[in-house]
């Protein structure tokens, strides 16, 4: 059996809506082992009925039609794990974990659905809480094979986001949330694939607003992303953006991130 694994992430900005706009269409051509997914909105018999065939993990968020994260695979799950033990209302549907078994080994893959939040608002405290709980759960991960991928609502860096001099007071470019992928990365170890393998940028971005030109000026903002784990280290082969190729085709106001890992090499 091959040892290349191919892992796909994307916020369908709900998954219903995603399919009626030809995400399906979409899956067939890229035919990802496995897809992670945020910003569900939907219940678990609606999402089994959309990818039959697929193992799936999934939690809703609390209220309907906000959040929702799923892994779903090709591989079977050995275990799965929901939630980071927070407690706190409003953190449903941000974090699940599946260990899949690949012929090469126990792999670990994360869906997660970091809060947007707004400048000076409770939101951005909670975010930030949050963050706390991601950090935590990284540290515990990193001598694990893991892939983190999904929605973390920050644009790293300046290369990360189009209009950056007009986003500094914005949330999700603000210093002290930029400062967590600077742990994360800088710290704790892991990689961040998007940019490790897309070159120096700007870009390439991920989400671009619904309105306006954003899309067809390519004012957009990286905030999607796959993050290896050091033990995973640079498993990571190809990265690609399915950026639509006009307006009309996307699915989602995010386009999915694919990668490819030659998982027998880190074994």
């Amino acid at each position: 059996m091959t040892s290349a694994l191919t892992i796909a992430s994307v916020n369908v900005n709900g998954v219903r809506a995603a399919f009626r706009r030809g995400m399906g269409d979409w899956l067939a051509r890229c035919s990802p082992d496995v897809l992670l997914l945020q910003e569900v909105r939907a219940d678990d018999g609606t999402l089994a009925s959309l990818l039959p065939g697929w193992h799936l993990v999934h939690q809703a968020g609390a209220a309907a039609g906000r959040a929702g994260v799923a892994v779903a695979s090709r591989l079977p799950m050995q275990a799965v794990r929901i939630g980071l033990g927070t407690d706190v209302p409003g953190d449903e549907g941000r974090w699940v974990e599946a260990d899949l078994e690949t012929p090469d080994g126990l792999l670990t893959v994360v869906s997660v659905y970091l809060y947007s939040a707004t400048a000076d608002h409770p939101s951005l405290d909670a975010k930030y809480a949050f963050s706390e709980h991601i950090t935590r759960r990284l540290r515990e991960l990193g001598d694990a094979r893991a892939v983190v991928g999904g929605d973390l609502n920050i644009a790293h860096r300046e290369v990360d986001i189009k209009n950056w001099k007009g986003n500094l007071d914005k949330a999700g470019f603000l210093p002290a949330e930029r400062a967590y992928l600077d742990r994360w990365f800088d710290e704790l170890g892991w990689t961040d694939v998007g940019r490790s393998l897309g070159g120096p940028g700007p870009g390439p971005y991920t989400w671009w607003s619904w309105r306006g030109k954003a899309f067809d000026n390519d004012a957009g903002w990286r905030i999607d992303y796959q993050l290896t784990s050091p033990a995973l280290g640079s498993a990571a082969v190809t990265a690609r953006v399915d950026r639509a190729l006009t307006y009309a085709e996307r699915f989602s106001d995010h386009a999915p991130f694919v990668v490819e890992y030659d998982l027998a090499s880190h074994r």
